[in-house]
């Protein structure tokens, strides 16, 4: 039955005016309240091929997310550990990935073990936050190190770490051998503080022949700020096959050596002062303030 040319001109009217206002940003809502259109299909028709405007659209993140869950549910993942993993609701991941296919029924026991290791995965991740938010608090604990603490600091960690004099082997020599930066940046600052020339010092890397000598040699000169002409030969530490190495690949840099020219009389100090620390420490009986740590 052919439509009368009253209702074509009055649709393309409509049409019309619903096109201007789509152009001029409004939602579907305001179009069909201002037009008083109630039929959807209607209401399609006179939007047809006219795109909304940006701020009806979806936040970005949300789309991200959508993606991100059609990736995974094609991967064969279930609602479930799409939820683990995403954290968004299953109605949401129901009406993204509708029109995928669904995964291959997996067997109980593997469908157990793969939400299980998504569980830990997720705890492992929690874990680690909380983690890394002590850390955070903790370094904030700390705040301006004052000079007699950095000195304190530096008599202990050379007690810990450096080359001591023994009965049998009289050895008064300043040695400080370490792998962490951290712990060789304030070493050389407690000898900054102690007034010694760092013309009195000498660099030398200590490394596995697996290693990469030249790449070590220059992250410890980068880190204290010396040239790599100036070290002394590399002592290259043999690797025994019977044991199982962890500190392999792109971060093993082996160890520094940094030694102090001329600092048998600076050894005997760092010696005493130790032992007047050790006797002091017997001395205390009161807690840290700050309570239980």
């Amino acid at each position: 039955m052919a439509h009368s040319p009253g209702k074509y001109t009055d649709f393309e009217r409509l049409r019309d005016q619903a096109v201007a206002l789509r152009r001029a940003g409004l939602s579907r809502r305001q179009i069909r309240d201002r037009l008083h259109v109630d039929n959807n299909d209607i209401l399609n028709r006179l939007l047809e091929g006219e795109p909304p405007p940006e701020w009806t659209k979806r936040p970005n993140a949300k789309d991200d997310l959508r993606e991100r869950a059609r990736e995974l549910r094609l991967q064969g993942w279930t609602y479930d550990q799409i939820q683990v993993e995403l954290g968004c609701s299953k109605s949401s991941i129901s009406l993204w990935v509708r029109d995928l296919p669904r995964p291959e029924r997996r067997d109980p026991s593997e469908q157990a073990k793969l939400a299980a290791r998504k569980r830990w995965e997720h705890e492992l991740a929690v874990r680690d936050e909380q983690r890394q938010k002590t850390k955070a608090a903790a370094a904030g604990e700390i705040g301006v190190m004052s000079a007699r603490e950095l000195f304190m600091t530096g008599v202990a960690l050379y007690w810990a770490e450096g080359a001591k004099d023994k009965p049998y082997a009289r050895r008064e020599n300043v040695q400080f051998v370490n792998s962490d930066p951290g712990v060789i940046r304030i070493y050389l600052a407690w000898l900054d503080l102690l007034e010694v020339e760092r013309d009195r010092l000498r660099y030398r890397v200590m490394i596995h022949a697996t290693g990469d000598i030249e790449a070590a040699k220059r992250y410890w000169a980068d880190l204290v700020d010396a040239d790599t002409s100036t070290f002394q030969r590399t002592t290259i530490k043999k690797h025994n096959p019977k044991t199982v190495r962890k500190n392999v690949g792109e971060s093993y840099r082996g160890c520094l050596v940094v030694s102090v020219l001329q600092g048998a009389q600076l050894y005997r100090r760092i010696e005493g002062w130790w032992t007047g620390m050790v006797d002091a420490a017997a001395g205390i009986t009161a807690p840290l303030s700050s309570g239980k740590v």
